[in-house]
């Protein structure tokens, strides 16, 4: 049987993942911001300690297209778009400032599968991104100074987030919440009653990439609301502080991650 993923087959067409390496490339919405400092020390995963600036996080919404080595994807766009919405929330690793995603929801099921596969607790919602197109008028708000971009997602018929931004100028660094390394836990549970503490995998790990390339990132006001919703908790780190906005593309290729640390012997509840 063939196949990266399942479905495997005898000639593992059906497989919804295909191997590594993937190739990304996105449009980016991203706020720095701040949530109460308790909500975040609850969401930090084992291994992680709290950031100097407990309460620092981003959001992100980003549009991407994605392919394999051989980019057959990009012929067949319903296989390489989607879009999705995420927050990061600030934290140390030994020492070193890294970041975790807690919260995810993203429109493709392929794209579901392959962030459970790098540890990203991916939830199936539906995002929109204002786009631009370079040509500028009243339908494209490029990049110009007032120009205004803005983004939701909703999940099972319920409000999610909201973000807007009007952009100021060029920005001199970018977004910096975001801007350390992303650790995140690989967990995959037991089914049998009775061993529900006790995953088949429970590792935290690094994301790795490489060739990242980007353009310059345009950065200005923003605002960002988090809704309350059924079986969702991420209105948990609603901001209390809203720094700047920021849009820009960005591009980068995953084949590899690093097992930072192995949890399976520490207790998870069940």
């Amino acid at each position: 049987m063939k196949g990266y993923t399942i479905p495997r087959t005898s000639t593992g067409l059906s497989s919804l993942v295909p191997a590594p390496p993937w190739h990304y490339v996105g449009d980016f919405l991203v706020v720095d911001y701040w949530a109460d400092p308790d909500a975040v020390r609850s969401i930090l995963p084992e291994g992680l300690d709290p950031h100097p600036d407990t309460g620092r996080c981003a959001a992100v919404f980003a549009d991407w297209q994605s392919c394999s080595e051989d980019g057959d994807e990009l012929l067949d766009p319903v296989r390489s778009h989607y879009r999705e919405f995420f927050i990061v929330a600030n934290a140390l690793l030994d020492g070193e400032e890294v970041t975790t995603c807690p919260f995810i929801w993203v429109d493709q099921d392929f794209a579901l599968a392959r962030g459970w596969i790098q540890g990203f607790p991916k939830k199936l919602g539906a995002v929109w991104m204002t786009r631009t197109f370079g040509l500028g008028g009243p339908a494209d708000p490029g990049y110009t100074t007032g120009a205004r971009h803005g983004a939701t997602c909703s999940a099972r018929g319920r409000a999610i987030a909201d973000m807007t931004l009007k952009i100021a100028g060029v920005s001199e660094d970018g977004p910096k919440h975001n801007a350390p390394p992303i650790v995140n836990v690989r967990h995959f549970p037991r089914l049998a009653a009775g061993r529900h503490d006790e995953p088949q995998v429970h590792e935290l790990v690094r994301s790795l990439s490489r060739d990242r390339a980007g353009t310059p990132a345009w950065e200005g006001d923003a605002t960002l609301e988090l809704f309350g919703a059924p079986g969702e908790e991420h209105h948990l780190l609603a901001p209390v502080k809203v720094g700047k906005g920021y849009r820009f593309t960005f591009g980068y290729t995953v084949d590899d991650q690093d097992v930072v640390r192995d949890l399976t012997a520490q207790e998870v509840p069940a």
